[in-house]
């Protein structure tokens, strides 16, 4: 067992928060710092302040993993006398790296959102605000009947034929395949320099566009010949959204006052901001972390009874008010219910590495505001 490359971690986050699902011109990825080396410690936070960098050095940590990131706008100068132009001297001198992944894994299935959604019990849930649509491809492959549950499994646990709550979907017809083998050849089937006619079967499957190289890999790798056959077609069918925010339903409808008090018991917080009515009654509810003053029209055209969302604008909740939407502003900062869940994933796919790396939590609060 050792120590995982960084270069393994930002293969994991790809993984769990592919770049693809962020929103443009996003600054997320790699912000400072090499991929090339290993990493003994990691540490997710959700701001990187000069105090958590504090934190990293004293803790020995390799590399950080941050929601919000470290360089958002492009840097014009690099002043150390201030606490941000020391908190990047000080990672540079550690030789700690940092990644980002901000509206990724804002998007990204097992989310920021998903985590807040499922902390206040919204079920059934939809993206908000749409950011964009998996396209699917199908695969036709042509195996020998010894090899094609082989072939369907390996599809299967590469992530193709899965269709809602169904897993290793495909569709298989029999028939005779024809080739002759030549003389380089090393056929598994076959005579070099004769026509053969083996049995075989034609499995059909589709998958997300964004796994073709994984779902070819692990055909081939399961499949025995040589030069397997096989076809690949860009399909019209609508694919999975994704999309900033969660839409859904509540097991049980409660009051404005009620939810009000699961939002601060589930986010940590002792005091929000409320709009509308205590009493009304709450049966769907919507919510986004972060700043989500420009989905507030989101949440009220798909019915939303309230709206869960950070750093309300006066105005903005004047324009909810009047149009009968209630929201609830916990704050900026309930993102932090990313740390300990990112921190136990990324826990449990390094033990399955067979890694020595340590994940810890920060423990610094980078929540600038305080509630008297």
């Amino acid at each position: 067992m050792t120590d995982v490359h960084v270069q393994t971690v930002l293969q994991f986050m790809e993984q769990h928060a592919p770049k693809r699902l962020a929103v443009e011109g996003d600054p997320i990825g790699l912000q400072i710092g090499s991929v090339k080396k290993r990493a003994s410690k990691i540490m997710i936070t959700l701001d990187v302040l000069e105090p958590v960098v504090d934190e990293a050095v004293a803790n020995g940590v390799d590399m950080i993993i941050a929601h919000h990131p470290l360089l958002f706008r492009p840097l014009k100068q690099l002043n150390t006398d201030t606490s941000y132009g020391r908190a990047v001297e000080k990672l540079i001198k550690h030789d700690i790296t940092v990644f980002a992944a901000h509206t990724n894994l804002d998007v990204a299935e097992g989310g920021v959102n998903d985590m807040m959604a499922d902390a206040l019990g919204i079920r059934d849930t939809a993206a908000l605000a749409p950011v964009t649509e998996e396209k699917f491809k199908k695969m036709v492959v042509f195996v020998p009947h010894d090899h094609a549950d082989a072939v369907r499994n390996a599809l299967g646990q590469a992530g193709a034929g899965h269709i809602g709550d169904y897993s290793h979907c495909s569709f298989s017809t029999e028939g005779k395949g024809a080739f002759i083998p030549g003389s380089g050849a090393n056929p598994y089937i076959g005579t070099k320099g004769r026509m053969e006619r083996p049995e075989e079967e034609r499995i059909e499957t589709i998958f997300p566009a964004s796994l073709e190289r994984k779902v070819i890999r692990a055909m081939l790798d399961a499949h025995p010949y040589e030069e397997a056959a096989y076809d690949i077609y860009s399909l019209d069918n609508p694919g999975r959204t994704y999309g900033l925010g969660r839409i859904g339903k509540l097991d049980q409808s409660v009051t404005l006052r009620e939810f009000t008090e699961r939002v601060k018991e589930a986010f940590g917080v002792n005091g929000v901001r409320v709009v509308g009515d205590l009493d009304k009654t709450i049966t769907k509810a919507a919510v986004l972390g972060g700043d989500g003053n420009k989905y507030t029209m989101h949440a009220l055209r798909q019915g939303a009874d309230v709206y869960v969302t950070g750093d309300l604008y006066f105005h903005v909740a004047h324009d909810a008010w009047m149009e009968g939407l209630t929201m609830i502003d916990p704050g900026h900062h309930v993102e932090q219910i990313m740390k300990q869940a990112l921190a136990e994933q990324l826990s449990s796919w390094l033990r399955d590495q067979k890694s020595t790396t340590e994940v810890i939590v920060s423990e610094i609060n980078t929540d600038p505001f305080q509630f008297m």
